[in-house]
């Protein structure tokens, strides 16, 4: 599943070659892009017709496009998408041979498409309400690390109060959003933490320094455009990232750590296969 570095590609994305576009059409081909839509396809198709939009903009792993009326007034509204396992969202030419797993697709006002490819259709698109910047779908969800509203030291309070698993704590939304199995794997590593460490027995002060990793690599994956592990993610050009020729832990069983030179070690946590380093990466 796309992370927070792969829908922050996705979405610069879109800011440059679909923000102050109008929509002259939308179609929604898939039952199960809207499926958290109450009025299902009609309400998003009618509702998205001659609307601009304004920004392009990211939480976590999902990502949204603010919309305004034809006056350019704001509307309150916004596009959430979410890629789920395999989504695309790319910029087409109208000629472009159809995808067989093309789901939605908006028709601009300067003749580009945006499609919705998904192949495993677990993503979506959801037409409702901004509330405080953020769609009121995804209210619960925690800012993430590269947001101006993160906040570290509160962020790492929360993780020692819940006294569990640290590698379990990231991966859950509500705390920090936008960490997935290859990032927490990376920001543990740097940080010579065990995945199992229970985030009670880290220091506050440890704890600051795993979100700061964290930060770091999700910046260099920017710099490389995500990590695409197979043709699923791309870029809104259809591009690859190449972020996983940089990983330390992710992927890397009986690998040698880049630090010690251990064999990379894999193990299940949360149900979610781990990698870390049995020297660097010591139980406490």
């Amino acid at each position: 599943m796309p992370e927070l570095p792969e829908v922050e590609v996705v979405r610069r994305g879109l800011a440059e070659h679909a923000a102050g576009h109008t929509i002259v059409q939308a179609a929604i081909y898939h039952p199960r892009v809207v499926r958290n839509q109450l009025g299902g396809a009609v309400e998003v198709e009618s509702n998205l017709r001659g609307l601009k939009i304004s920004a392009a903009k990211r939480r976590g792993k999902f990502l949204w496009l603010e919309l305004a009326d034809a006056l350019n007034q704001p509307t309150n509204l916004g596009l959430l998408v979410h890629l789920g396992m395999s989504g695309q969202m790319l910029i087409k030419d109208p000629d472009s041979p159809i995808s067989p797993h093309l789901r939605a697709k908006l028709q601009l006002d300067d003749g580009h498409e945006v499609w919705f490819v998904d192949q495993r259709t677990f993503g979506y698109w959801w037409l409702g309400d901004i509330h405080e910047g953020v769609p009121t779908k995804i209210s619960h969800i925690a800012p993430d690390l590269l947001e101006d509203a993160a906040d570290s030291p509160a962020v790492a309070l929360q993780l020692k109060a819940r006294g569990r698993e640290i590698k379990r704590l990231l991966l859950e939304q509500q705390i920090v959003s936008g960490i997935g199995n290859i990032y927490a794997d990376e920001m543990l590593w740097a940080a010579q933490i065990h995945p199992q460490q229970r985030s009670d027995r880290l220091s506050l002060q440890r704890l600051e320094y795993l979100l700061e990793c964290g930060r770091k690599v999700m910046i260099k994956a920017l710099a490389q455009g995500g990590t695409s592990f197979d043709a699923l993610y791309v870029n809104v050009n259809g591009n690859s990232g190449y972020f996983s020729l940089s990983l330390n832990a992710y992927g890397q069983t009986d690998e040698p750590c880049a630090r010690c030179g251990t064999p990379i070690s894999k193990i299940v946590v949360g149900g979610r296969g781990t990698h870390y380093c049995s020297k660097c990466q010591r139980r406490h």
